[in-house]
């Protein structure tokens, strides 16, 4: 078996799906079937079963998928320990990043790091900032860009600090606040316990939600629109106007913010590419 077999197995195991598998790995239904009947047959196993809902694995395909797991992570370890023995910084640098940082900063920095380092590529995750946390603890990626703050025993970077705000085309009075109507979004533990860790030092009764959607972006559309308050981060409404925003504060009127950090392990700046890029990021003003 050879690294494009173990990745195989890999994909297919995460996306139960022949279909979905073939297009991440771009080649052929056909061809790909045709590698894994190939594999059975060389290991003599059934690897998967194909139902309604999509393949299912059997007990000696999830060994395979385990396995698959630890091989590709040696053979990323190989390539970035090579890359290091030389003085160039080159190599993909693989980053998890949050879903703001992503649409908001990342491409800006990416950028002005790939001016610089131009032999450099990148394999870039996204998600809820749990998500992230989760992915550079494991170190599935070198670097995390994660928003809130998490119990993180590495190194870590402050990138910058924005205060959660009241946003409306009305004015407010906070004193009205349960009784108008809430344009909320799904986002991350830390940041929906913020939010409802104020409104229940200030309000005994619960918020008046009238509409509920998924991203933040989307919530600040439907804030523009005059739909409805949010309580959103500051950073997302600037170069907005005709908005009315209250900062969010403590009861000893210190305003609550949230910060953005970047996440990563000491072992990670042995790769000339990661310490650079650390580097890079710090001395840059965000």
């Amino acid at each position: 078996m050879d690294y494009r077999d173990w990745e195989i197995i890999k994909i297919l195991y995460e996306q139960k799906n022949i279909t979905k598998t073939s297009q991440i790995l771009f080649i052929s239904q056909p061809a790909l079937t045709n590698r894994l009947k190939q594999l059975e047959e060389e290991l003599g196993v059934k690897i998967f079963n194909r139902g309604r809902r999509g393949v299912h694995f059997t007990p000696q395909g999830e060994y395979l998928a385990i396995c698959a797991e630890e091989a590709l992570a040696h053979y990323l370890k190989v390539q970035e320990k090579l890359s290091s023995m030389s003085d160039d910084v080159t190599g993909t640098l693989r980053i998890g990043v949050s879903n703001f940082f992503t649409k908001y900063k990342l491409p800006y920095i990416l950028k002005l790091f790939q001016e610089q380092y131009p032999h450099v590529e990148f394999k870039v995750i996204t998600g809820w900032s749990s998500q992230v946390f989760k992915a550079v603890y494991n170190q599935d990626v070198h670097i995390g860009f994660v928003r809130g703050d998490y119990n993180w025993g590495g190194h870590k970077h402050l990138l910058f600090e924005e205060t959660m705000c009241i946003a409306s085309t009305k004015e407010i009075n906070l004193n009205n606040l349960p009784s108008l109507r809430r344009i909320d979004y799904k986002t991350d533990y830390i940041l929906k316990s913020l939010v409802d860790n104020w409104w229940t030092q200030n309000y005994s009764q619960a918020p008046l939600t009238s509409i509920e959607v998924d991203q933040v972006d989307t919530c600040k559309e439907m804030v523009v629109n005059g739909l409805g308050y949010g309580i959103l981060p500051s950073l997302i409404l600037d170069g907005i106007k005709d908005l009315h925003k209250i900062d969010l504060t403590d009861r000893e009127g210190n305003p609550i913010v949230r910060r953005t950090w970047m996440y990563y392990h000491e072992e990670s700046l042995e790769f000339n590419l990661v310490r650079a890029f650390v580097s890079f990021v710090e001395d840059l003003d965000l």
